[in-house]
């Protein structure tokens, strides 16, 4: 199968669907891989690196989505990569539908099969999602303590705290990769960390993490009164394929202390705070009520180099069921279709689709 590997341009994106050892495998295999020139770039890797084990690069974007029959990308495609997709593409990539109504429709009217990493599921766990929560959750307390700072607005403490002064409140929402791996951070700088999860296996992780974690049951009451007294509160809630809940309405965040700190892992989902939106690296902030919101969608993007090489070690043996014939009874593989042929397939978005099926909208 020829499988192409576009440059991601989603903005400040860094990252590239596979690095050239992980291509090479593919090569191996029998595929034909094609990656468009500079793509691995902004994660350290040269063209070069690439045609060293077999890659062939193109060009241009045009010249790659022209002759490839499977898209890999990393982030869903960009409005001005719609029209170079076709129906007889498969698109392998980040979706997020749930929050993307008119990529959803687009996806639609091309009529291609879409399949997004983040609803691959296999032994009841999302393999393609976990690299990148991982990486998320710890990314969220690195800029949460550098935004508590007060030259970027914050209320001017350290999260861990030192002697005579005390440590910093972080409540967390959700005891999943990006939830465990925040409060993992958080616990180990010295700070205060409450995580809040419905999951009794998930609390226990997260006590064991040190006497300095508070693991509680997912009350909304319980919920508002820990974020109020937040000075980082982290949104770290997965329904797969679906929209996340809002966990904590305006009204709460209007109570949250002067110069705290929102960040939402789950705004690529919808978000799980009603206050937050999506936000890019560009300008990844914006305050409301006071309070420093950040919803950067692609925050692996931010480390590009780690983020490759870890999503490249878990998408290979994916890649490669996926090129095979019979792909669509791999259950594993089955569960990621979102779009099959233009119709959506996702049991979560179903209903939410074009003019004959009624338009939906982000909430």
């Amino acid at each position: 199968m020829k499988i192409g590997i576009p440059r991601e341009i989603k903005i400040l994106e860094g990252r590239v669907a596979l690095v050239p050892e992980a291509a090479g495998e593919l090569v191996h295999h029998g595929h034909e891989v094609l990656l468009e020139s500079g793509a691995g770039v902004n994660s350290g890797y040269a063209d070069e690196a690439y045609a060293a084990l077999g890659v062939r690069i193109v060009p241009d974007a045009d010249t790659l989505y022209g002759e490839a029959a499977l898209i890999v990308k990393v982030k869903e495609p960009q409005p001005v990569e719609w029209e170079r997709l076709r129906a007889d593409h498969i698109l392998f990539s980040y979706l997020h539908l749930a929050a993307e109504p008119e990529l959803t429709e687009a996806l639609q009217r091309i009529g291609l099969t879409a399949v997004a990493f983040e609803t691959v599921t296999e032994h009841g766990e999302l393999p393609l999602l976990a690299p990148m929560s991982d990486i998320a959750g710890r990314i969220a307390v690195q800029e949460g303590a550098t935004l508590l700072h007060m030259p970027n607005g914050g209320r001017g403490l350290l999260l861990g705290g030192v002697p005579a002064a005390p440590r910093g409140r972080v409540v967390i929402l959700g005891a999943g990769h990006a939830g465990g791996n925040a409060a993992a951070l958080a616990a180990a700088l010295g700070a205060n960390v409450t995580v809040f999860d419905r999951n009794r296996h998930k609390q226990a992780a997260m006590r064991a993490l040190g006497p300095n974690v508070t693991a509680l049951h997912a009350f909304r009451s319980a919920i508002h009164d820990a974020v109020v007294q937040a000075d980082l509160l982290i949104g770290a809630v997965l329904i797969p394929g679906a929209r996340a809940p809002h966990l904590v309405d305006a009204e709460t965040v209007a109570r949250m202390k002067p110069g705290s700190v929102i960040i939402d892992i789950s705004v690529d989902q919808g978000g799980c705070i009603e206050t937050t939106r999506p936000t890019t690296w560009a300008e990844p902030t914006f305050v409301h009520e006071g309070v420093i919101h950040y919803g950067v969608t692609n925050m692996p993007g931010a480390v590009p180099r780690t983020a490759s090489q870890a999503l490249s070690a878990v998408l290979v043996p994916y890649i490669l069921r996926l090129a095979s014939p019979d792909w669509r009874q791999d259950p594993a593989l089955a569960a990621g279709i979102n779009v099959d042929a233009g119709k959506v397939v996702l049991p979560t978005i179903q209903g939410r689709g074009t003019s004959d099926e009624g338009r939906g909208k982000a909430g």
